[in-house]
């Protein structure tokens, strides 16, 4: 998280924050693009299906994890950006297959691949707080 005091001081920006950011995006890029694959689909539309689903809720897992403070913009946000994904669906039949879309098989391989791409950062996140919190946690507590 960025504190004011973080912002001021140039830390929330630095090259170590990029760096770490960039190794994150290319552990995410990586395991969603190779975990569709993995799943041993034969049809390439399926692999489209699956990874790009799975980026979503990535990314919408991410800003979620990335939130200290909830307003209910912010939930309307997530919502709503998953809504139009889930729309978007029947219109972009030469992406996906709905047959397919619909079935078990996708589900719990879109549910893997996100796990396998969020969890490892949700937990190095926990422990990070809880070993090393942020300055502006100190003065809540």
């Amino acid at each position: 998280g960025i504190g004011i005091e973080d912002l001021t001081k140039g830390r929330s920006l630095s090259f170590k924050t990029f760096l770490i950011w960039v190794l994150i995006s290319v552990y995410q890029g990586g395991i969603l693009m190779y975990g569709g694959l993995v799943l041993f689909e034969s049809e390439f539309v399926h692999v489209v299906a699956i990874s790009f689903t799975a980026l979503i809720l990535t990314e919408l897992l991410m800003v979620a994890l990335t939130i200290r403070t909830w307003h209910w913009l912010m939930m309307m946000a997530e919502f709503f950006s998953l809504a139009c994904y889930l729309a978007s669906l029947a219109f972009l039949n030469e992406y996906f297959d709905l047959s397919f879309i619909t079935t078990w098989p996708f589900l719990w391989k879109v549910f893997a691949v996100t796990l396998v791409s969020c969890f490892p950062l949700y937990v190095i996140k926990y422990l990070k707080r809880k070993f090393s919190p942020p300055s502006y946690s100190k003065l809540s507590s």
